[in-house]
């Protein structure tokens, strides 16, 4: 497998089984916190619900249709970017992404995105990238914005959040835009 290295604090690599204890921990910790916005929280209950995902995510990569990675700050686990899901015949991927509690307010999320989409763009031959994001989740909007994505639009009750429905901002960013933009 392989990783990428953005710089000295922060490492992207294929989360395996043997993470599975550290995804659970984090996610424990930051509990609270990610609950407030990501759905799958309260059926993340032990270990064993971790090492569930991660086979799922293992799953998908070897379809070719998801790429799940594990941020590491400083060595230990932050939290999670991925393409959630890869359209091959649209040449599409979303992004998707969490960050545990005590790691925010570093930079980290931007800059694991950024790489993602390099990745995306550069590597998969993508030509469309999708960010969404709860309206009202304003830390996790910042990251699209803050990279330049465009904001297409807005899917009313897009989600639904153990007891109510969320409207979610969809984000897009297109190849040539993307090569514009780094020049």
């Amino acid at each position: 497998m392989f990783t990428f290295d953005i710089n000295e604090n922060i490492r992207l690599r294929p989360l395996h089984l043997f993470d599975a204890r550290e995804v659970f921990e984090l996610t424990d910790r930051s509990r609270v916190y990610l609950r407030e916005w990501l759905p799958w929280v309260d059926q993340t209950r032990t270990i064993r619900d971790s090492e569930e995902f991660i086979q799922r995510a293992e799953d998908m990569f070897t379809r070719q249709i998801g790429l799940t990675l594990g941020i590491f700050y400083q060595g230990r686990l932050a939290g999670v970017v991925a393409f959630n899901y890869v359209d091959w015949a649209n040449r599409i991927g979303a992004i998707g992404y969490w960050l545990g509690q005590d790691f925010q307010g570093h930079g980290i999320m931007t800059q694991a995105v950024e790489t993602l989409i390099d990745y995306g763009f550069y590597q998969l031959g993508l030509n469309r990238i999708e960010i969404r994001a709860a309206y009202e989740n304003t830390k996790s909007r910042a990251i699209p914005e803050r990279l330049g994505f465009q904001q297409e639009g807005q899917i009313r009750q897009g989600e639904w959040l153990y007891n109510h429905f969320v409207d979610l901002v969809v984000y897009g960013m297109l190849a040539g835009e993307w090569e514009t933009r780094r020049i």
